[in-house]
């Protein structure tokens, strides 16, 4: 524990010490102006000050640097503002009281030094910046481990596929540092590839949590078997387990297809999600419609697969709710920005980014919800 004292009058830092080192306050400094503190709270890394220094008494009336000054400056500092400043002051004018607390003192003490106010007040400061510390310390852990959250939740997300005859890649926006989106592609053989795209419900940490959860068994699904009315069936039982002790059930919207390039057919089904659009022959579009509820909102759901099928080339654009919202809010209708996508030159849409076909950089910039848009083009 430091405490800092500062004061021009040598008189008053003598009758301050004394009153410290009588109720066991050892670790103290003693300076007779504001520059004379500054170089010291300057003179080592700022962990160390933050950490070494825990309240400050300060005189009000000062030359050059007065107290109220010397406030302001700390307060400027981001590893001092936190440091509480007890005023220590022979003046009776309370608007001058009044402009050093709004400058960021702590408190204040009135001359000549009364000992019981003086060490009353400063375990109350002492104990702010003790509580204050903790709670930067809780929130530099929070943030780290949102940080390696957001490394592992980004690391299960799939890799672009670039094939002579095969694309499928994805733009990836979270609207906070960890999302409930997320997509996951397999190549189950030379011709065959499994795809999904979900929008779990709600954001965040348990959100995030839940698609981790969700990717980590996707694989093991898919490999199993990786028909579209088996993965979704499989994934509803396995949200149906992880919802049986929670009072408010997670769960997601999703679409899941097997596209095989030798049969030029796409299997799917639309687990409550948004329309997919598909640009069929580079001559009309086909909408991939929800044909049964979202994923883990009943213990049982009926599922039934579509088939698309084309001749020459197939190029799709799947979308989470959070890229809709983010053009409607600018007056303009998601839908048909997405059908333009879906319908744009498959030569166009191979160099670009996914959400670039969709929405302009502005409205990706505002957006308030994840973003997440899957293309994937065969030929």
């Amino acid at each position: 524990m430091g405490i800092l004292i500062v004061d021009d009058n040598e008189a008053n830092l003598f009758v301050i010490e004394k009153l410290l080192q009588r109720a066991g306050y050892i670790d103290y400094l003693s300076f007779t102006s504001a520059q004379d503190m500054f170089n010291y709270l300057y003179s080592d890394t700022p962990y160390v000050i933050e950490s070494q220094v825990d309240a400050i008494l300060m005189d009000i009336m000062m030359p050059e640097i007065d107290g109220i000054e010397a406030c302001k400056q700390l307060q400027q500092v981001e590893h001092l503002k936190d440091i509480p400043v007890i005023f220590v002051t022979a003046l009776e004018d309370s608007s001058k009281v009044v402009e050093a607390l709004d400058a960021g003192g702590t408190d204040y003490l009135m001359k000549p030094i009364n000992k019981t106010e003086l060490l009353a007040r400063l375990r109350v400061a002492i104990r702010l910046k003790y509580e204050k510390d903790w709670h930067k310390k809780q929130e530099e852990k929070i943030r780290n481990e949102l940080e390696l959250s957001t490394q592992v939740q980004t690391s299960v997300l799939s890799p672009p596929i670039y094939k002579e005859n095969l694309l499928i890649k994805a733009s990836y926006v979270p609207a906070f540092q960890l999302a409930g989106d997320m997509y996951f592609w397999y190549e189950i053989s030379d011709h065959r590839y499994a795809a999904i795209q979900l929008d779990m419900m709600g954001h965040g940490i348990s959100a995030s949590l839940v698609c981790m959860f969700i990717s980590s068994v996707l694989r093991d699904t898919i490999q199993t078997n990786p028909d579209p009315e088996y993965v979704i069936q499989d994934l509803n039982r396995r949200m149906s387990t992880l919802n049986s002790n929670q009072k408010i059930p997670y769960y997601f919207t999703a679409i899941y297809l097997v596209l095989d390039t030798n049969e030029r057919t796409i299997e799917y089904i639309n687990a409550g999600h948004l329309d997919g659009y598909a640009l069929i022959d580079d001559n009309h579009i086909a909408e991939l419609k929800s044909n049964t509820t979202a994923v883990g909102f009943f213990d049982d759901i009926k599922t039934k697969k579509n088939v698309i099928t084309y001749s020459e080339s197939i190029q799709l654009i799947l979308c989470t709710d959070g890229v809709h919202e983010a053009i409607d809010k600018y007056g303009q209708t998601g839908i048909e920005c997405i059908k333009e996508a879906a319908s744009c030159r498959l030569a166009e849409a191979k160099l670009a980014e996914p959400i670039d076909l969709i929405t302009s950089k502005d409205h990706q910039d505002g957006a308030t919800d994840d973003m997440c848009v899957v293309l994937i083009q065969a030929n």
